[in-house]
């Protein structure tokens, strides 16, 4: 890029300046956090040692509550579990295509044996309509990795300024030269971004920017959370590098459409308990399924506690709407979810991933009615080390789920965040 060049994106940044965004939905506001979701209660796609139960029961047991503007979702951590230990996985009523979706977490479950916890946003159609693993783990993993799976057409680049690295550049499930539907993986290498190390740091917040030129996420510790944030007047431009900056090669509007918001925690199943032998975990128990039946107390710490969820849309765009569909597990039938046909729980693999054996893929049927499920396509997912020396286990996403909400953000926005990335790109060189 020519000095006239760079001049040119510098007037343009002056002049037009970054989308402003205005909150669309306010998840944990007058404590309706467990109303705008759905709970799933259909066998675990994945062939986890778990037992999602509905919302009533996980309300009568102890396994959700909303106190003091928190959400508490957990498991059950005092009885053994020979058929399934206890838990929940819900799903948001409404899908998006756009937005900035704000998570402030005060915990999230525990790097513990056993545990597979997700916090991800998926489309119906899968790999077609797209999905983003914002946060995901296995066992006693440490760090996060953020991953997206496409169908073909979408990569990034690894020279877009970010704190994380690229572990694979192609989004595609199907792509040559890496492990089935591995998607494109950025690793952080920051033990305060996942599970026990997340949690002595007092939680922090997750913060995925998605427009129509690139999906941005941002980790922020407890102890550094931008008071634009704390506010309620987000402004990513003064965020710095993001942690993971997925653009350079895809078009985004293309790739992920219909996104729904999806908390999980399930136990063993094709991931942890596939790579249960190759992780810190074999001394405790033979199997990761007798581990997880025979150990309650070793699960107290395995919960998420919510203080907010907040989705924010360009002031330009046209907020999403929410379409429902007859027969979710909600407190009336105007609560019900999008789900439709499928619904799946994403992978991150770990840093430095080396290809090693396959296990079957996650892919999840519809939580309601509770009758004929149908699940949707599987692919066998690899089995990967970690520069650990623990091997984490990559399972593919199948379909999830969406309703047909179009968000349009603003075209002018994106061209200027197009025009940032070259000139704060070409900066670094300079430096």
């Amino acid at each position: 890029m020519s000095l006239r060049s760079v001049l040119t994106c510098i007037a343009l940044l002056s002049t037009t300046g970054w989308a402003q965004y205005t909150l669309e939905d306010d998840y944990t506001k007058d404590g309706n956090f467990f109303n705008m979701f759905s709970f799933f209660t259909a066998s675990d796609p994945t062939h986890g040692t778990v037992n999602y139960v509905d919302r009533d029961t996980a309300q009568k047991n102890g396994l959700i509550n909303f106190s003091n503007g928190q959400a508490y979702m957990g498991v059950d951590y005092t009885n053994k579990a020979p058929n399934g230990r206890a838990s929940v996985r819900v799903t948001s009523n409404k899908s998006y295509n756009s937005g900035l979706v704000i998570l402030d977490l005060a915990k999230m479950p525990a790097s513990t044996c056993g545990t597979w916890p997700a916090f991800w946003m998926v489309g119906s159609n899968w790999p077609n309509n797209g999905e983003i693993d914002i946060i995901e783990g296995v066992n006693d993993q440490s760090t996060n990795d953020v991953t997206l799976h496409t169908n073909s057409g979408c990569s990034i680049s690894a020279n877009t300024p970010m704190t994380g690295h690229v572990n694979t550049p192609n989004c595609d499930v199907k792509a040559a030269g890496q492990a089935d539907n591995q998607g494109c993986q950025i690793a952080t290498g920051n033990t305060q971004t996942y599970g026990t190390g997340f949690n002595n740091v007092g939680g922090g917040v997750y913060a995925t920017e998605w427009t129509s030129s690139a999906i941005n996420v941002y980790f922020f510790p407890r102890s550094k959370i931008p008071a634009d944030i704390t506010s309620g007047k987000p402004n990513p431009a003064g965020w710095g590098s993001p942690m993971a900056a997925f653009s350079g090669g895809c078009n985004i509007p293309d790739h992920f459409k219909n996104l729904q918001i999806v908390f999980d925690l399930t136990f063993c199943g094709d991931w942890a308990g596939n790579v249960w032998g190759n992780s810190g975990c074999a001394s405790k128990a033979s199997t990761c399924q007798a581990f997880v039946a025979n150990n309650p107390a070793a699960f107290k710490d395995s919960s998420w506690l919510v203080n907010s969820l907040k989705v924010y849309q360009a002031s330009k765009s046209t907020p999403s709407k929410t379409t429902a569909a007859k027969g979710s597990d909600s407190d009336s039938d105007s609560e019900s979810s999008i789900i439709t046909d499928a619904n799946v729980a994403p992978v991150s693999p770990s840093p430095s991933p080396v290809q090693a054996s396959s296990s079957p893929v996650e892919v999840s049927p519809v939580p309601a009615p509770a009758t004929s499920v149908a699940p949707a396509p599987s692919k066998a997912p690899a089995t990967i080390v970690t520069s650990s020396g623990s091997g984490v286990g990559y399972s593919a996403s199948s379909p999830g789920t969406g309703g047909h909400i179009v968000t349009t953000n603003t075209q002018t926005s994106a061209k200027v965040r197009r025009l940032a990335d070259q000139l704060t790109a070409l900066l670094a060189r300079a430096i």
